[in-house]
């Protein structure tokens, strides 16, 4: 529940609308698409997390498998992506519940939140775990009524008529954009299975991560899939894809339009709670991510001793402290700043889970060569069609991160976190006690 709390957030609830306008109905294909390139993801992490169930993941697997630097520089990579991923949430929580209270400061809400999900955090992990699911289970049980919704309509029950399929073909075609379309708006629906790899994360703290991380993870990717398919492909069918994409936003995403259409009293007022749940689920995930991360980065001596402590109920509480000063640094960005220069941090940050994702697959590769074969027929998943299907991903990475300087908003993701990349790449050789030098 935790890796589709993590996964269910803007992809769909705020980034459909983009997606839409880059393919029309075509965008089907853009979502079955990238769920293939997040299967071949899901399998290598769980071969993976069985046989190294730790809190640092990808980071100890490219460590392991590759080399001292892809360790440090993919763990310092999703650190920051989740912290700048959390900014963003807690401030878009801040502006959900002005909605019902527009005479208090947002700044007042953002300080609320944000300090309710550090005391969560603060819990030991089993009950993060619960309030977790049922953060979790809000947004699930909206996207299943939206889906039951929408069926209802396409087909005609109730006192109107059916929609039908009409919209699906009108207004320029399935493919009013090309396969073109469907291609660059993979750049963003690819950002809508990035949290599978959460489930990598959490095996260091699950009980019988041999059985629990494999069942979790079919769960979370086959769940993700039908979930994020079947919505986009109602929306599109219910709503003509060129009048969707106006009315898309913050405060019209596709389940307002749904409940709009089937006469739901209080739609707006619903859905706002629902988008509002999903952001505080976001931030609770991506503190828990971060924090795990810096922990592991001081765990293992790439980073400040003190991030690798654990308090006496087994939560690193000072790497969750240092995770929340990232909290304020970006709530401060995203008020004061241009509004380009928060995008292009937000781009860095789509930049850096594509190279998250790239260097789990290439450690994968070199995972399958170092273990033995008696092991590998051990497992309880196995990605198949190894090394192909490893490759592709790689390929199919490679050309979505190149593919992203031709789309708006997102032309300088790469150039940015190259920046980054070069600037954590020079502290690391700099430092005399890294692990390089030895």
């Amino acid at each position: 529940m935790m890796a589709i709390g993590g996964a269910i957030g803007v992809g769909l609830f705020l980034g459909s609308g983009v997606t839409i306008r880059l393919a029309g109905p075509a965008v089907i294909l853009s979502y079955l698409l990238g769920a293939g390139i997040a299967l071949i993801m899901s399998y290598a992490l769980a071969e993976m997390a069985v046989v190294h169930p730790v809190a640092g993941a990808f980071g100890v697997y490219a460590e392991t498998y590759l080399n001292p630097w892809a360790g440090f520089s993919v763990r310092a990579t999703y650190g920051a992506a989740q912290i700048i991923a959390i900014g963003a949430e807690v401030s878009a929580a801040g502006i959900y519940i002005s909605f019902w209270f527009p005479n208090v400061p947002q700044w007042i809400w953002v300080a609320l939140v944000s300090a309710a999900l550090v005391a969560v955090n603060s819990m030991q992990v089993n009950r993060l775990g619960e309030f977790e699911y049922w953060f979790a289970m809000i947004k699930v049980a909206a996207i299943v009524a939206f889906i039951v919704i929408g069926i209802f309509l396409i087909f005609g029950r109730g006192s109107h008529g059916a929609i039908g399929w009409d919209n699906l073909t009108q207004h320029g075609g399935f493919f009013p954009a090309g396969w073109k379309g469907v291609w660059l708006s993979l750049t963003i629906t690819i950002t809508s299975y990035m949290g599978v790899e959460i489930l990598a994360v959490t095996a260091g703290e699950a009980e019988r991560p041999e059985v629990t991380i494999p069942r979790a993870m079919r769960n979370i990717v086959w769940r993700l899939i039908l979930f994020y398919v079947l919505a986009i492909a109602i929306m599109v069918t219910m709503v003509p894809w060129n009048q969707s994409t106006s009315l898309l936003g913050l405060s019209g995403s596709p389940f307002v339009i749904a409940f709009s259409a089937a006469h739901v009293p209080f739609a707006a007022a619903i859905m706002n709670f629902v988008v509002l749940t999903a952001a505080l689920s976001s931030v609770n995930t991506n503190l828990y991510l971060s924090t795990r991360m810096l922990f592991s980065l001081g765990r293992e001596g790439y980073g400040p001793d003190w991030m690798g402590k654990v308090s006496r109920n087994g939560v690193p509480h000072r790497a969750l402290l240092a995770s929340t000063a990232g909290i304020v640094a970006a709530i401060l960005l995203a008020i004061f700043a241009p509004k380009n220069a928060f995008l292009m941090l937000y781009g860095t940050a789509v930049a850096g889970m594509l190279f998250v994702w790239l260097v789990i697959l290439v450690s994968h590769l070199r995972f399958r060569k170092a273990v033995p074969r008696e092991r590998l027929l051990r497992l309880p998943m196995r990605l198949r069609g190894h090394p192909i299907l490893t490759l592709a991903g790689i390929v199919l990475l490679t050309a979505i991160s190149l593919t992203t300087f031709f789309v708006d908003g997102l032309q300088w993701s790469v150039p940015a976190f190259a920046v980054f990349l070069g600037t954590i790449t020079l502290l690391y050789f700099r430092n005399p006690e890294s692990k390089i030098a030895e």
